[in-house]
């Protein structure tokens, strides 16, 4: 009996001391490896403290600014106000630099010709595995790899093709519609852009993804809003390996249970919708990006099938993609529009020319330049996503550094998007003229310098609905009221799921 009692304790020990030899090795002796293999080629940053990496030290920043007594000033410069650690180490160390999440190596790099070859490259460099904190997407597009991420991306491309596209736009006219019914009410008066249009984006994807009008979705929307802001707060939030799931707190128990909420929901739409085809009530499951999705969960086809939590995730994707990026695209470009007076009038000057008052469609927003170069430039000083994250699965080459395994590639797309050396020493003035030539122009080429929805393979499949949806708004806005930005506006732009304002766009309506 000793002896059993005697070889278990060993067993146990043995586990024990594996269980801490891999536990330091994770958070030690690789971190001090990496660091000292990159800084051996020219790249330094902040030291990796133990565990916790840089996490302290970003929160510290952050919250500074969040604490700030004064508000922030009207002014376009935000990149010392959305990532005050990447704007910090860049002014310290130079474009590119390591950085720490925890233990985990974070290669930042904010040099166009380098993340060309990046985004260019999703076999070396693929999209990192979601952290825990972006549960609220799932397994969908947004954050799936490998060959489930090219079923899933030939579904959405389907979904949004161009003819699919033109066949949205009644509906986009229809919600638009329906919310300038609503602003009625609210002529010469303020009213907070911010929060009309995430109704109107949330109705639009309603509509022309799943079918459904503002109402049916409202649940789902609502619940994926609470859950977006419990990822913001979760973001550098470290867990402990293999002890962190099991102390829950209070917004891992919220988190849970609207994850399983927003499930129910969502089958009780694919239910319906299931329903109306086996009652003769449709004919199929429809075009919509619901109904392709559902094809390929019913397919007998294996390499087209995909599961019910496929499903699932990917209408989560959808709905928050096809709400937070266009409402926030929509949003700053009406705070600029507010601002600058002068492109709203040419704005305005241009969509009753070419629109006159006809409807939008397909051909004539396709010719709205001067609309085009104001969402360019809302897009280069706000861009919806201000960073991309890439990981390094295998050692590999970029540019002339190596890159060791196990390090993410972070691409500050703020940084970019706000360098004096690419756009001059007045990249913080809100100037559309930039883009009168195109993107290329604007850019001398280097597209990499523009991606505020990415680049390369793995660029938002979801660009053209975006900026359709967006178009479409905004002449249907201009062509109806005059807007000033209100007194009681507060700038304070600050990076969740997308980047969006914190307490909201106030501006004055004057019907024309």
């Amino acid at each position: 009996m000793g002896g059993v009692v005697i070889y278990l304790s060993s067993c146990l020990c043995l586990l024990f001391l594996l269980f801490v030899i891999k536990l330091l090795n994770k958070i030690w002796w690789t971190p001090i490896r990496i660091q000292s293999q990159m800084r051996s080629q020219g790249i330094k940053g902040p030291s990796y403290k133990f565990f916790h990496g840089n996490n302290k030290e970003i929160i510290n920043m952050k919250n500074e600014m969040i604490m700030s007594s004064s508000p922030m000033e009207l002014s376009h410069q935000i990149f010392p106000i959305t990532e005050p650690h990447i704007y910090s180490w860049i002014k310290l160390y130079g474009t590119n630099f390591l950085m720490w999440h925890g233990s985990q190596a974070e290669l930042v790099v904010a040099e166009p010709k380098l993340i060309k070859e990046i985004m260019n490259n999703n076999r070396s460099f693929p999209k990192r595995e979601p952290r825990e904190y972006l549960k609220l997407l799932g397994n969908g597009l947004v954050t799936t790899r490998g060959e489930k991420w090219l079923k899933k991306r030939k579904l959405a491309v389907n979904a949004f093709h161009a003819e699919n596209l033109k066949n949205m736009i009644p509906d986009m006219i229809a919600s638009v519609d329906m919310m300038l019914e609503r602003w009625r009410d609210y002529e010469g008066k303020e009213i907070d852009a911010y929060r009309e249009i995430k109704v109107l984006t949330s109705e639009i994807i309603s509509r022309t993804a799943f079918g459904s009008c503002y109402l049916e979705g409202e649940n789902i929307f609502n619940m994926l809003t609470k859950m977006a802001y419990i990822v913001a707060k979760k973001k550098y939030k470290l867990e402990i390996p293999g002890i962190g799931k099991l102390l829950k707190t209070n917004d891992d128990i919220e988190s849970d249970k609207l994850e399983q909420d927003i499930r129910d929901s969502i089958i009780k739409v694919v239910k319906k919708r299931e329903s109306n085809v086996l009652t003769g009530e449709a004919e199929s499951y429809g075009n919509d990006l619901l109904g392709i999705l559902m094809r390929a969960y019913h397919s007998a086809d294996e390499t087209q099938k995909i599961s019910l939590d496929d499903l699932i995730d990917e209408c989560k994707t959808f709905y928050v993609a096809g709400t937070d990026t266009t409402a926030s695209l929509l949003s700053w470009t009406i705070f600029l529009l507010a601002i600058h007076s002068d492109w709203q009038d040419k704005a305005r000057k241009e969509v009753l020319e070419l629109l006159g008052q006809q409807n939008p469609s397909a051909d004539n927003i396709s010719r709205l330049k001067i609309v085009g170069m104001i969402i360019n430039e809302t897009l280069r000083l706000y861009p919806p996503f201000v960073v991309f994250v890439r990981e390094v699965k295998k050692e590999v080459k970029l540019g002339d550094l190596i890159v060791p395994a196990n390090v993410d590639v972070t691409i500050p797309v703020i940084a970019v998007h706000h360098d004096p050396q690419i756009w001059g020493e007045d990249f913080h003035l809100y100037k559309p003229e930039r883009f009168a030539q195109g993107v290329p122009k604007a850019t001398s080429n280097n597209m990499a310098a523009f991606l505020p929805f990415g680049l390369g393979p793995r660029t938002c499949v979801g660009f053209n609905f975006t900026i359709i949806e967006a178009k479409i708004a905004l002449s249907m806005i201009l062509r109806r009221y005059k807007f000033t930005l209100s007194p009681n506006y507060v700038h304070s732009p600050v990076p969740r799921i997308t980047l969006c304002p914190q307490h909201g766009i106030q501006v004055m309506l004057r019907a024309l």
